[in-house]
């Protein structure tokens, strides 16, 4: 059983930053491969940022590119989003996302490819 405890969300103005925080307990961290997600009211959960588990590669979507970035550090079972130059369409509930599951050592994407999920962190830009 994996235990995910987000924070670092709170209330920030147009162009500033924060920097979210993952800690994770229970199994092993550094075999997982680790992803950010974000719901916003109204709509679906969407991908922000993945990480693999081995060598540290990591991909993040197109609305975040040059403007978020995703960490990890094994020794602290702890799993990063620096976000910076944040804007109102950032707003949303923040999820950190794990997956034990076998698979290649890649970047996962959707929802389903994790079967580990943090209770969320919000996260409110204002104009």
């Amino acid at each position: 059983q994996v235990q995910l405890v987000e924070s670092g969300g709170g209330l920030v103005q147009a162009g500033g930053s924060l920097r979210l925080s993952c800690a994770a307990s229970g199994r092993t961290f550094s075999g997982y491969a680790m992803g950010w997600f974000r719901q916003a009211p109204g709509k679906e959960r969407e991908f922000v940022a993945g990480i693999v588990k081995i060598f540290g590669s990591t991909d993040v979507a197109d609305s975040v590119r040059g403007r978020f970035t995703i960490s990890r550090d094994n020794a602290k079972n702890t799993l990063y989003l620096q976000m910076n130059s944040l804007t109102p369409e950032d707003t949303a509930v923040y999820y950190c996302a794990a997956r034990s599951l076998s698979g290649p050592n890649r970047v996962y994407y959707t929802v389903r490819e994790y079967n580990y999920w943090g209770q969320g962190t919000q996260v409110t830009v204002s104009s």
